[in-house]
């Protein structure tokens, strides 16, 4: 088999969802305790490190927060069902350890990294996580390990944050220590894509990195596509998100066109939807949230700052994006308006605050800003969402979610529907509740308007 090409293993792993672990014989690592550590138990990590001891591999899983292990061992992570049945398998297995002490990663043939790479309120790269991981890693790397970088992050970060280091410290990358970058490509909350099915793209220091690491990953997904760099590895993840970015952008600018010429424009997608070539649907929103769409790209754009290259599609988009959220008030306060009342003293609520459906995550969710301007603007507002009891707003206040008896006491006189999760009741918004529909979706809201 050539270096660069896709590889498949001939027997794939169990599809998520079963519980019972592969033991597969002569499968482990020898000379160490562990096949694989993973560090950073978030929603990447900890789906990572089961879906390794579901495959058959014996797998350490570190975290810092003890908060965030107590959650874990009692079964309270925010976890598709498969997983948590996984979970439950690993819980009571001796070949899986749940520790947040990173002085147990000498015990382990493999180290992953999996932590998140968030940027700040400038829109730049926080990079104190990786590289306070990256950190411990090698103040504990052990001769023969494979340490593999999985979280996003500009071009050129896993030479930075492990192959020079390394180097430095006398180690010859390739031969004593296997260094690699494959980007994680998990989607909270959708079952229809295992997490051991999706393919990965990996990439290593040098061919035998990339070989180990080709292996490593082996251990649990179907298929591993190789490229010929680190680089190549990280710039891959960034066009799959840049691309995600740009396209919701488009779709956000013709959901505005579509509203001008009061045309619907979830009408209009799926008839272009028809095309079986040359289109791909993508769907406008509120907003953008998650630690993918909203992040990535600034990586792209913070290094090409810095070398002077411009990228002005790109920026141009993601500067849509960014003022997504402020374009829902300045609606809010059109619609209304248009109803002879103003924003100030009235009644808001702001229904579904998550991301995205059926999920528990509010990183970078719209819904906050929403909230956030619509306050500052003198709006009253509330919001429904039962996977919260409480959210921190940007302008550092704090709101307190209601439950369906409490919004319909509340009374809003208009009401912002941001996320849909299955099961959102919408019967008790009677005909005179002005809805506002961010999710261009709500063919059965009675007196829905569009975003």
């Amino acid at each position: 088999m050539t270096t660069f090409e896709s590889v498949t293993r001939p027997e794939p792993v169990a599809p998520i969802g079963l519980p019972a672990r592969r033991e597969a014989e002569g499968a482990h690592a020898p000379g160490f305790e562990y096949d694989v550590a993973v560090v950073g138990l978030g929603y990447v990590g900890l789906p990572t490190a089961l879906a390794y001891h579901a495959a058959g591999s014996r797998v350490l899983a570190l975290d810092v927060s003890p908060r965030r292990l107590d959650l874990i061992r009692s079964d309270r992570a925010d976890l598709l069902e498969g997983d948590h049945e996984r979970l439950r398998t690993a819980l009571d297995h001796p070949d899986f350890e749940l520790t947040s002490d990173p002085d147990r990663l000498r015990a382990s043939a493999a180290v992953i990294v999996c932590v998140p790479t968030p940027i700040d309120e400038h829109l730049v790269p926080d990079l104190s996580l990786l590289r306070a991981a990256c950190a411990a890693v090698l103040d504990r790397v052990t001769p023969g390990q494979t340490l593999m970088l999985t979280s996003t992050s500009y071009v050129g970060c896993t030479d930075d944050l492990l192959v020079v280091p390394l180097t430095e410290r006398g180690f010859v990358v390739g031969t004593d220590v296997f260094v690699a970058f494959s980007a994680e490509r998990i989607d909270p909350g959708n079952e229809s894509f295992g997490h051991d099915e999706v393919p990965r793209v990996v990439g290593g220091s040098t061919p035998q990195c990339e070989e180990e690491a080709s292996r490593l990953l082996l251990r649990y997904v179907t298929d591993v596509h190789r490229v010929r760099s680190l680089a190549a590895a990280e710039m891959t993840k960034l066009l799959e998100n840049t691309f995600r970015a740009v396209n919701i952008a488009l779709a956000n600018e013709f959901a505005d066109i579509c509203t001008s010429m009061d045309l619907n424009v979830s009408d209009v997608i799926t008839a272009a939807s028809t095309k079986p070539y040359g289109f791909m649907p993508f769907y406008p929103g509120p907003g953008v949230g998650g630690h993918c769409i909203p992040c990535d790209p600034h990586y792209l754009l913070w290094q090409l700052r810095g070398s002077r290259v411009a990228a002005p599609m790109i920026t141009q988009a993601m500067t849509e994006i960014a003022a997504r959220p402020h374009r829902v008030v300045d609606r809010v306060q059109e619609v209304l308006s248009g109803s002879g009342r103003g924003l100030t003293g009235t009644r808001v609520l702001v229904m579904g605050i998550a991301y995205k459906p059926d999920v528990a995550d509010l990183r970078e969710s719209p819904a906050l800003e929403i909230l956030a301007g619509l306050r500052a603007r003198g709006a009253e507002v509330a919001y429904l969402d039962d996977h919260f009891d409480l959210v921190a707003l940007p302008d550092g206040s704090t709101l307190l979610g209601l439950t369906p008896t409490g919004a319909a006491a509340f009374d809003p006189e208009l009401v912002v529907l941001h996320t849909r999760h299955e099961g959102t009741d919408l019967a008790w918004l009677d005909p005179g509740r002005i809805v506002l529909d961010t999710t261009y979706r709500g063919a059965d809201l009675v007196n829905g308007v569009n975003l």
